[in-house]
């Protein structure tokens, strides 16, 4: 692999705190050096030299929560075009979900996952399995066996394990092996049958609702669980103000406790309901402008610990259906990071911060070698320019199914070129951008 050099970039490395003009150097798939002094001088003999002209360049972005569609769900994504999306999108790690068909709940399913992105050569993809036997929350999946076949964690997906005893027995099992569990937290009795937030814009549009106390009650059982096991639990998917100031208790109570919010629920609210939009068919639902501003709060202190995607893709049958009738979810691998960029542009989110939460701490949840610029670390870089602007369409995505709630909005900030170990798997060099030989 020929060395190469990106220079005069804005490097932004959150682990580091480093944020500073000068340049980075790839040797065998590494980061050799970096820094303001690397500025052209001294470099390898063959070494190719991309000039930045002043962009962002970036640790890899690494996403919790992603689902491939293979298998089962072929005609939703795949995985090719779930790697593809996600490196057009920055990401270089990505961990996916196991409600495919059949679930992810054995270690043979955990190895053809990983084998057969390996053969892709792109994205790293990492699996997450099952936490019960066919996601049903009856009877718990062979933990130990998952983590040993390489599942980074184990989770019933969007699927709450009602039955508290199982869920018990399920972090208590988890603790033996370390192995970390992530919990959606919604109450299914209280959820049961609502297709958005309850409120006065459900109750206009004559549809039924998931009432906030849904996500607070589950998440304050399972919270309760983890101080009785001492467990590790990563709560995904949090949108309520409620959520907030109960994970900042535990944190303070020092439970080994992660959260995590998405793109769509820090920008959007229930409104976005409003004529019937199935795009905007969230689970869990969109809530309130309150929430958000605790949402934006809690990310932005620290207590939320990173930002997931959550792409879920879905085709157009799925979502061309009554509401209440239509599938949950929407793509996002693509507009994660310029979605984020706005709360940065609109002064909410620091730079370093805004990097953190979509690499360094997804990174550090899942205890992976990503999300970091310093020597000898492996390649895994995003460049992008802050001050582009592009708006989101359904012919610009990658991802097999269209369905983004993003549809039609302009954001600031585009990634430009993604690489994994050294290798370019998303280039977009424009112009400004220039390479040499």
């Amino acid at each position: 692999m020929r060395p190469f050099a990106i220079l005069n970039a804005r490097l932004l490395d959150p682990e580091s705190r480093l944020d500073a003009r000068g340049g980075l150097l790839v040797v065998e798939g590494r980061i050799a050096d970096l820094g303001p002094q690397l500025d052209g001088r001294d470099l390898p003999a063959d070494c190719e030299v991309l000039d930045a002209d002043g962009r962002c360049l970036a640790p890899g972005l690494v996403d919790l929560r992603v689902r491939l569609g293979e298998p089962g769900y072929e005609h939703k994504e795949r995985i090719d075009t779930a790697v593809a999306a996600a490196a057009a999108g920055g990401f270089t790690s990505i961990a996916a979900l196991p409600d495919t068909r059949p679930p992810v709940d054995d270690p043979a399913m955990v190895e053809s996952v990983a084998r057969r992105a390996r053969l892709l050569k792109s994205v790293k993809v990492y699996t997450w399995a099952a936490l019960t036997r066919g996601l049903e929350g009856r009877e718990l999946a062979e933990l130990g066996l998952l983590a040993e076949a390489g599942a980074i964690g184990a989770t019933d997906a969007d699927r709450q394990v009602a039955d508290a005893r199982i869920m018990y027995r399920a972090l208590a099992y988890a603790s033996v092996f370390d192995l970390l569990v992530q919990t959606h937290p919604e109450d299914a009795s209280l959820a049961r049958g609502g297709v958005m937030n309850a409120g006065v814009v459900a109750t206009r549009l004559g549809l039924a609702g998931v009432p906030r106390w849904a996500e607070i009650i589950a998440l304050e059982r399972d919270l309760r669980l983890v101080e009785a096991t001492g467990a590790r639990l990563h709560v995904a998917h949090i949108t309520t103000a409620e959520a907030v100031a109960a994970i900042r208790d535990a944190k303070a109570r020092g439970l080994p406790v992660t959260c995590d919010v998405t793109p769509h629920h820090l920008l959007l609210g229930e409104e976005e309901v409003e004529g019937w939009r199935t795009y905007a068919r969230i689970v869990p639902p969109l809530r309130t402008a309150r929430d958000r501003a605790a949402l934006i709060e809690g990310l932005a202190d620290g207590t939320i610990d990173a930002v997931a995607s959550d792409h879920t893709p879905q085709d157009q049958d799925s979502k061309r259906l009554p509401f209440a009738q239509a599938e949950p979810g929407t793509v996002g691998l693509e507009t994660a990071l310029a979605a984020v960029l706005e709360l940065v542009h609109a002064g909410s989110l620091p730079w370093q911060r805004a990097i953190e939460v979509l690499s360094t701490g997804p990174a550090r949840i899942l205890r992976l070698p990503a999300g970091r610029l310093t020597k000898g670390a492996p390649a895994d870089l995003v460049l992008f320019d802050p001050d582009e602007r592009w708006t989101v369409t359904e012919t610009g995505l990658h991802s097999l199914s269209k369905n983004t709630v993003f549809e039609g909005r302009t954001f600031r900030g585009r990634v430009l070129a993604t690489w994994v170990d050294g290798r370019p798997v998303y280039p977009r060099f424009r112009t400004g951008l220039a390479t040499s030989p």
